[in-house]
């Protein structure tokens, strides 16, 4: 896909050089021309092609930072050494 833009900056680049060079052309036009045809528009497709990038680099993010990501309870401390249970527990007649 770079190379589509590469390209494409090729040919904005030779359209603004004629627009420059031409007998009713203006460097403002020429200008124009770039800005409109070249930077806006590569400027919009980089930022499309890049979206999938960004999102894995948010989640990445997000899992990093939250509280508890490592433990499959959520817990942040490490679990307690286990222990006699000090009061049996009673059960319940139905």
């Amino acid at each position: 896909m770079y190379l589509v833009l590469l390209a494409w900056g090729y040919v904005v680049v030779m359209m603004s050089i004629a627009e420059a060079l031409s007998p009713q052309g203006t460097v403002l036009g020429a200008f124009f021309t770039l800005l409109l045809y070249g930077v806006g528009p590569m400027a919009l497709a980089v930022y499309l092609m890049g979206t999938p990038l960004r999102r894995k680099a948010r989640r990445r993010q997000e899992a990093a930072t939250a509280p508890g990501s490592d433990a499959p309870d959520g817990r942040t401390e490490p679990p307690a050494v286990a222990q006699e249970p000090r009061i049996s527990p009673v059960r319940e007649e139905p």
